[in-house]
């Protein structure tokens, strides 16, 4: 029974996801934390750029975790690089539930932030080479999920805190954060390794056993582990001709195109404004007026995550059939009308510096302030059901396996690189362009629908060893299905509609000549 639970395929990729709420915690909890008393009075109120700085620790961390996690995810495995990076966390909460300044808070941030930059490159590589092609997508799905989850909970947490007068009111919810750390470094030795990792590294009747496992029951001869085998061992034999595992290969015919798609859609995806909404949600609403209290306004912030956690589900559930590409374009266009709102409504205010010299705006309407709340909640709608998890999906499945961790930490790492940008200017920003943030943002959205149109071929329903002739065709032409049985015929597979198909072409062709022989004796 045990067996069964640690080689279910829904099982692997759910777990394996929990790195996800790691990077939840931190930003629910973080988002929250920024708003209370308790923090400001303790850590001195900390400007706008002390703040960018101290929340911009995190992302510089995941900036070089992202980077280095190529290696690692390729030299130990990607099993191994996860339990190594949430150790790595649990030491960094400890860290900021026991800082006593900014420099001790940072350090641990960082620490933390390395963890989540290798989580979140190697969970969606982990996940996408171990589900099967037509649920792959709603795996890969679940780790976005989880990051949902994650910050709604920890904002929770934090909420129940803020009721705590003393520095408890926020060491709690950085020490909590250690909790899934734990969880996940202890729970991942039982799972298993991926099939394409053993195979890469030559460990063929490993990496069969765990395809029979997941996809076949433990029977090495279903048809559907053999084929898989199959793919997988053609592919690598294809790619020892051309291939080192070194940054270098991503400079060879056909992968820069990729690597670009990658790192764009992961710099989009910041650039989306979410990630800075769901970190500074408090301030904007506060700047707003919204809310007449501390706890009015952490409860209105708080909504917003419970959003994001239920507006997941249908990407979850629908990814798969969507597609990728109409799932990105119509979620863009989206959120750039919503945000196109939002600047709108509150280029109407009055803006002035409050009390505590931060630019705040006077709306002197309630409708208007219920509509930039109601805005902002269809805009994280949006994005939960689209670039939130295509951002982690789509550049796990575009790169052949020789360069796949090298590339997709290249990719993570560019997502990282622009979170930590944005954390540092975006306050500023609030203080000094006030609506016109909004309206940047939704400028930034309405671009990437045009990038996706025009670059971004569809890889729904392809195995990762497919994904190659999507991209010598047109991207947004359906690929023929003898053309792709030809393209994968050329690197030894035979695939096994193919090779049906064959085997009744050949039977036919055989009766033929039976019956023409047949005539030339007569004759």
């Amino acid at each position: 029974m045990g067996a069964k639970i640690f080689s279910n395929v829904y099982m692997i990729g759910a777990f394996s996801a929990i790195a996800g709420i790691l990077f939840g915690f931190d930003i629910g909890s973080n988002s929250g934390v920024i708003g209370i008393e308790q923090y400001q009075v303790y850590f001195n109120r900390p400007n706008s750029l002390l703040q960018g700085g101290i929340n911009g620790a995190l992302s510089a961390g995941c900036f070089v975790g992202a980077l280095i996690s190529g290696y690692p995810a390729d030299r130990f495995s990607r099993k191994y690089t996860l339990i190594g990076a949430s150790f790595i966390f649990i030491v960094g909460a400890v860290l900021q539930a026991a800082s006593n300044g900014v420099v001790m808070l940072c350090f641990g941030r960082v620490l933390a932030g390395i963890s989540v930059g290798v989580t979140s490159m190697v969970v969606p590589l982990y996940q996408s080479e171990i589900a099967p092609k037509e649920i792959r997508g709603r795996i890969v799905a679940v780790q976005q999920w989880s990051i949902t989850w994650g910050i709604m909970i920890s904002f929770w947490i934090q909420y129940g805190c803020q009721y705590l007068n003393s520095t408890a009111a926020f060491r709690i919810p950085w020490g909590i954060q250690a909790v899934p750390a734990v969880v996940l470094c202890s729970g991942m030795w039982f799972f298993p390794f991926s099939p394409r990792w053993l195979a890469d590294k030559g460990r063929m009747e490993e990496a069969l056993q765990v395809l029979a496992d997941i996809h076949g029951n433990g029977d090495k001869n279903h048809p559907r582990v053999v084929q898989e085998m199959e793919e997988i061992s053609a592919t690598i034999h294809f790619d020892t001709q051309v291939a080192s595992h070194r940054y270098r290969d991503l400079l060879k015919p056909g992968i820069p195109y990729r690597v670009f798609l990658g790192v764009s859609l992961q710099i989009w995806q910041q650039l989306t404004g979410m990630n800075i909404i769901m970190f500074y949600v408090v301030f904007l609403f506060q700047q707003a007026g919204i809310g007449s209290s501390q706890e009015a306004t952490l409860l209105s912030s708080g909504i917003s995550y419970v959003v994001n956690v239920v507006m997941t589900i249908p990407a979850i559930l629908f990814v798969d059939k969507w597609g990728r590409r109409p799932t990105l374009i119509f979620g863009a266009l989206a959120m750039s009308a919503f945000l196109w709102i939002v600047g709108g409504i509150l280029s109407s205010g009055e803006w002035y510096t409050n009390e505590n010299g931060k630019a705040s705006v006077n709306l002197n309407d309630k409708h208007k302030a219920n509509g930039v709340v109601v805005c902002i909640y269809l805009f994280v709608a949006a994005f939960a059901t689209s670039w939130g998890p295509l951002g982690w999906i789509y550049p796990a499945e575009i790169y052949p396996l020789r360069v796949r961790a090298l590339a997709v930490s290249l990719s993570t790492a560019s997502n990282w690189l622009f979170n930590w940008i944005l954390n540092f200017v975006v306050p500023m920003l609030m203080e000094e362009i006030h609506y016109g943030l909004y309206l940047l943002f939704a400028a930034f959205n309405f671009l990437m629908c045009l990038h996706v149109f025009f670059a971004y071929p569809e890889t729904k329903g392809y195995t990762l060893e497919e994904i190659d002739v999507v991209f010598e065709n047109n991207p947004r032409k359906k690929i023929p299905r003898e053309v792709m049985d030809k393209f994968m015929e050329e690197r030894g597979i035979r695939r096994q509609e193919a090779k049906d198909a064959r085997d009744a072409r050949d039977a036919k062709d055989a009766l033929h000549d039976e019956k023409s022989s047949g005539y030339a004796e007569n004759a």
